[in-house]
């Protein structure tokens, strides 16, 4: 795998974050489900899974930036699996809606665990890793580029929501209102 190839598979990376943090955002804002505490680590830990690709897309590929992600991913799925286990017995509904017949956090590590395997792989490829001392710095693409503010914008739109949902204190466990609006309005 060539550098090109490589950043362009970082990209694409990014834009299966932005996909994620966006399916999130989604049903928060849609069907009115404020993420629980457990939820929004969860968020944090996709948002830090993108570090290792937006530094590979910058600076090009480098072992240490997809540990990084390797390390969100792990982190990620101790979240989600915490979280599978709090809604494991028999009756218990679990928390928020369905999707595809799993809920969020279940889906969450899923994806956490694909990223692993993912990461595995590609860090497998050392030709991405050598680095021509003739070369001069490629700027990376539009493509890449894209994919590097759209999820810094996602990811600051969920801070803000964070902080209108929790206001400067704790998240409630099962929170039902905007505890910075409820007193606004």
């Amino acid at each position: 795998m060539t550098r090109a190839l490589a950043v362009t598979l970082n990209a694409l990376g990014l834009y299966a974050v932005a996909l994620v943090l966006t399916a999130a955002f989604a049903a928060q804002l849609l069907l009115h489900e404020l993420p629980c505490p457990l939820c929004l680590l969860q968020r944090i830990q996709f948002a830090m899974l993108a570090i290792g690709p937006i530094l590979n897309v910058r600076w090009g590929p480098r072992p240490s930036h997809y540990a990084l992600s390797l390390l969100a991913a792990v982190v990620g799925m101790a979240f989600s699996t915490r979280q599978i286990l709090l809604h494991i017995m028999p009756g218990d509904a679990g928390f928020g809606t369905a999707l595809l017949g799993y809920h969020y956090y279940t889906l969450a590590l899923i994806g956490f665990a694909a990223a692993i395997v993912l990461l595995a792989i590609v860090l497998l490829f050392d030709r991405q890793f050598e680095q021509d001392a003739t070369a001069e710095f490629v700027a990376p693409g539009a493509f890449a580029t894209a994919a590097v503010w759209l999820v810094i914008g996602l990811t600051a739109l969920n801070v803000v929501s964070t902080l209108l949902e929790c206001g400067l204190g704790a998240c409630a466990e099962d929170p039902v209102v905007y505890e910075l609006l409820r007193h606004a309005f």
